[in-house]
């Protein structure tokens, strides 16, 4: 072995592939937990209501294993909570440079407005954040000049309340890339009833 690869062991999940499934949902939790992390903005990908894809950057607030659930927040108004109540289904994709993994997750998605759900994850939410579902007029509203909205005043009570959404993501198929010089290796699960089928897959 090189001397180089000997002080740069290959990970466990490099040929583990139950490793591998820990480690997706581990950066995964490291994202919801952690700003700065590559996992923390992924993109969701959803179609409009003429069949045409869209994506953007949410931010991930949960990413349980256990139940194959993640969470994001957006605004009710938004096309993102529309095209996602309507289809019911999304994408989600993320690459992290430093790590070498990029992860991809299909699932079928809930938008929640007025109830237990959206309540805890508002209650859940910074100040900051929670400001910024009160703006004016909605997402996605043609404006005249860049500044042509408005937030609300802070002492509004809630904030933004109104407009909040979480949206839930139930996982059913998941894609894994680590990207080494001695080998990349990809894996792939997809869920079956509630425990997940797993592969190794052609980076």
């Amino acid at each position: 072995m090189p001397q180089d690869d000997a002080r740069d062991p290959l990970p466990t999940f490099h040929a583990d592939l139950d490793a591998a499934f820990a480690e997706l949902w581990r950066l995964l939790a490291d994202g919801v937990a952690h700003g700065r992390s590559a996992f923390h903005t992924p993109s969701v990908a959803t179609l409009d209501r003429t069949g045409r894809p869209r994506s953007r950057t949410v931010v991930l607030r949960q990413a349980d294993a256990a139940t194959g659930i993640l969470r994001f927040h957006c605004d009710r108004r938004s096309d993102k909570a529309a095209e996602v109540a309507a289809g019911r289904h999304c994408a989600l994709h993320a690459y992290d440079r430093a790590a070498k993994v990029q992860i991809r997750i299909e699932g079928s998605a809930h938008v929640h407005l007025d109830d237990a759900v959206a309540d805890a994850a508002w209650d859940g939410s910074r100040p900051m954040s929670r400001v910024c579902y009160g703006i004016a007029p909605a997402p996605g509203t043609a404006i005249e000049a860049g500044g042509g909205y408005a937030l609300p005043d802070e002492t509004e009570a809630p904030p933004g309340r109104p407009n909040f959404a979480a949206v839930l993501v139930r996982a059913e198929a998941l894609d894994f890339l680590y990207l080494d010089r001695r080998g990349h290796r990809r894996a792939g699960w997809r869920r079956e009833g509630e425990g997940w089928q797993g592969e190794w897959r052609v980076p």
